[in-house]
């Protein structure tokens, strides 16, 4: 990733100044961490997610740490069709007239478990948040991304759909899939060089999910989920515009 270090980037304050960002699960854990990080480098941050209650919070903090007024858009993906999300890009242009970026935070777990005792309906709920939604949202808002002038898409990994390990089942396969998805689009884009995809490995960060996986573990143990933050913030910066179907491991 070039000459990228999260120890030693340091991204001017308006690295983000007059682009718009829509990051799915944004009322929580990575995605509330992103979106802010995003307002207080200048972007506009639409907030997706499904609890208003969280958006809302996420939102009050954004404007008292004086960043753009966001917007907040209360959305479920697991029901997500294609009809609901092509009204979803038609509100954003609606709305903030253009988007510079996508970061797909959002995601769905049930439990550490056997595949033997994991359900067909739980399949189903884990490709269609994890990998379904994300594609899908993506080609929506495509048409909106291609008239900006530097781009960005994120999907958000996981360590073990890069690594496959017992257990993690279908979340596993879901996101493994994310990265496949990656290397396909990037290829489609190639004309397309003012829009990047990649997809970034947060890698063992104390998340709410960490915290459901891995119940007894300290809370000091795993690495704290700001120190992953300049990854976010060089990916959808200008500073990335040569990184394209990458999946990218954090090292922290």
């Amino acid at each position: 990733m070039n000459a990228f270090s999260p120890s030693t980037y340091c991204p001017p304050g308006d690295l983000l100044g007059d682009r718009v960002i829509l990051v799915t699960g944004a009322g929580s854990g990575l995605g509330r961490a992103a979106s802010l990080a995003f307002a207080r480098h200048g972007a506009t941050v639409a907030l997706l997610g499904r609890n208003e209650q969280k958006l809302e919070a996420v939102y009050d903090e954004i404007l008292a740490a004086g960043g753009p007024e966001p917007a907040m858009f209360p959305f479920d993906l697991s029901v997500a069709d294609d009809r609901g999300l092509e009204m979803l890009a038609g509100t954003l242009v609606q709305h903030l007239k253009r988007l510079d970026g996508l970061v797909h935070s959002a995601h769905s777990f049930f439990s550490l478990t056997p595949l033997a005792l994991q359900t067909l309906e739980q399949w189903l709920t884990l490709f269609r948040v994890n990998l379904i939604a994300p594609f899908a949202l993506t080609r929506a808002c495509l048409p909106l991304l291609k008239e900006a002038p530097d781009a960005s898409v994120l999907f958000t990994g996981d360590s073990h759909g890069h690594e496959p390990a017992a257990y993690w089942g279908g979340y596993a396969v879901a996101k493994s899939g994310l990265e496949s998805l990656t290397r396909i689009w990037a290829e489609e884009l190639e004309s397309t060089p003012q829009l990047r995809i990649n997809t970034l490995i947060p890698g063992h960060v104390a998340s709410p999910l960490r915290a459901r996986t891995h119940p007894g573990l300290p809370p000091e143990t795993p690495p704290s989920i700001e120190q992953v933050l300049p990854y976010y913030l060089y990916l959808m910066g200008p500073d990335s515009a040569d990184v394209r179907g990458s999946s990218i491991v954090c090292r922290i």
